[in-house]
């Protein structure tokens, strides 16, 4: 499978961005604990236990957002391994003419 010089800086892109995207979030949350029980269980400790609450969701949320597949991540063209099945792929999604 060949791809060309757009199509790999597109895919970096969209890599680098769900990375970023994901510390953005984990920061975020080591944030919202540390003002919790550092600044805000002063003045409240339910508003403290909320923010931890919040706090708490925010990593699986995180872990979707790094993991989830785009538009340039070609997973269904990977081959398996058996030539017979791939060929046999390939021919229905017109990618080779069938054999006469």
């Amino acid at each position: 499978m060949s791809c060309d010089r757009a199509d790999r800086s597109y895919s970096g892109a969209m890599y680098a961005r769900r990375r970023h995207l994901y510390f953005a979030m984990m920061g975020t949350c080591i944030g919202l604990f540390v003002l919790a029980w550092g600044v805000i269980r002063i003045w409240s400790v339910p508003a403290a236990v909320g923010l931890c609450v919040v706090a708490m969701v925010i990593p699986p949320v995180a872990a979707m957002v790094a993991n989830r597949r785009g538009p340039e991540d070609r997973w269904w063209d990977d081959p398996s391994g058996d030539p017979e099945s791939d060929e046999w792929w390939d021919e229905l999604d017109g990618k080779k003419r069938p054999r006469p």
